[in-house]
């Protein structure tokens, strides 16, 4: 079975009807009928509700929280080992610390990462990612 890890971008294109919101929106139906498993790091979560919470209010912030207990992701906490993983991937590939989480859980699970944040492009063409972006 396919592993995806959602960034902070994908969430937000998703909530936010963005570019790449139905990319999203057809992996997670894939989820939802067991066919991939969908995981995102938390740091990532928090990171897109910090951007939907500048960007759209509290209101709208809120509104995305109450609307991921349905839906097929399994969020997976920051440990110490994935702190230090991250950071590891930070100082290894030049990426923002937060990036770094979505990367690390990535290689973690052998999993595609979910993004349409450019920055990730420093991980090279051996490292699988769906592109919610040209």
């Amino acid at each position: 079975m396919v592993t995806y890890i959602l960034d902070a971008s994908a969430l937000v294109a998703y909530f936010l009807d963005r570019p790449g919101a139905v990319k999203v929106q057809e992996l997670l139906k894939s989820g939802a009928r067991g066919r991939s498993n969908i995981l995102m790091s938390t740091v990532n979560f928090g990171e897109a509700y910090g951007f939907i919470l500048r960007a759209e209010g509290a209101e709208r912030a809120t509104a995305m929280v109450s609307a991921i207990p349905p839906l097929p992701i399994r969020f997976v906490d920051a440990t110490v080992h994935r702190c230090c993983r991250a950071a590891e991937v930070k100082h290894s590939y030049k990426l923002h610390y937060s990036d770094s989480f979505a990367a690390a859980l990535a290689i973690e699970n052998k999993a595609t990462l979910v993004t349409s944040d450019s920055d990730f492009r420093r991980l090279g063409h051996n490292f699988p990612v769906l592109w919610l972006k040209p």
